[in-house]
């Protein structure tokens, strides 16, 4: 029979409610709206993983950062891809050195299955130390439906099968984070097993002030004015729209140039490709941005 993997104590020591974890996010310069925040304490006190959707930018792998650095944990990033397998994800056995432990033991008996021939990939490293990492499995959508059904044992029941080994449970249950930009649909099995949570872009007040928080050395001024550009320009038919980190990279790059002598309209101007990054929407917004720079200015 197996045993229920038990939540963490120390988590749950420090998911005391959503409004600690929004201050103790904020304390790490990461500002979350009071539903983010219930999330993420709902999912660290009952030990279950979240799934962040969002578009791109919105600062969904930045919320794990986060996490793992109020809990005082290594990050783990298993980055996913088309084609991304076991091998990548779970674990593999070093073929080599088996080869290798078989020519030297000659007739002797040699357990080739053994811990030193197993390499950890990113889940099975999580499972063994739960209590020493986060894991964020980052954009999720962009593997296929065969890797999500690869995550479900793992994501149910903190365990994983090896052939060769049988089943090992992690002791605790790992916090665990999946990104999606939504460029597929997920299966719902998937989604059952998770804590929910959709991030929009945030409105011109809050993200003027994670731009406070994350630029080096931003006027509140120049912050708000950035936000309120951005937002702007988000409202345009873009094929990329701009993310919460190129904006305050807009920010610092305008500021730069500002103090070099540049007026702030043309600061603004110059700096354009530190938030747009697509030929197509720089022609697209080119007539426009002189008006959209002196609209946030003013």
């Amino acid at each position: 029979m197996r045993l229920e993997a038990a939540p963490d104590e120390g988590v749950a020591a420090r998911a005391v409610s959503p409004e600690r974890i929004a201050a103790e996010l904020a304390s790490v310069s990461y500002i979350a709206d009071q539903s983010l925040a219930t999330v993420i304490f709902l999912a660290l006190r009952l030990g279950k993983p979240v799934l962040l959707e969002g578009a791109p930018g919105v600062g969904k792998t930045e919320a794990a950062k986060a996490i793992a650095q109020i809990l005082g944990r290594d990050l783990v990033r298993l980055q996913c891809y088309e084609g991304i397998d076991a091998a990548q994800a779970l674990y593999e056995w070093n073929y080599q050195r088996q080869l290798l432990a078989i020519r030297q033991a000659g007739e002797k008996d040699v357990d080739i299955y053994d811990d030193r021939f197993l390499i950890a990939r990113p889940l099975l490293k999580v499972l063994k130390a739960p209590q020493d990492s986060v894991l964020v499995v980052d954009e999720i959508d962009r593997a296929d439906h065969e890797f999500e059904a690869l995550l479900l044992e793992f994501l149910s029941d903190f365990q994983i099968s090896i052939p060769e080994r049988g089943t090992l449970c992690a002791t605790s249950r790992p916090v665990v984070v999946l990104t999606s930009n939504r460029t597929r649909d997920l299966a719902e099995a998937l989604r059952r097993r998770c804590v929910y949570h959709y991030i929009e872009y945030p409105d011109a007040a809050r993200e003027a002030a994670i731009i406070m928080l994350q630029a080096g050395d931003v006027a509140e001024a120049t912050a708000r004015a950035v936000a309120r550009a951005v937002r702007d320009i988000r409202a345009r038919p873009l094929a990329k729209p701009p993310g919460i980190a190129e904006a305050i990279e807009w920010a610092n790059a305008a500021t730069v140039l500002e103090k070099g002598g540049s007026p702030w309209p043309e600061a603004f101007r110059r700096a354009i490709g530190m938030l747009v990054k697509d030929e197509e929407d720089l022609a697209t917004l080119g007539p426009e941005l002189g008006d959209i720079v002196e609209a946030a200015l003013s």
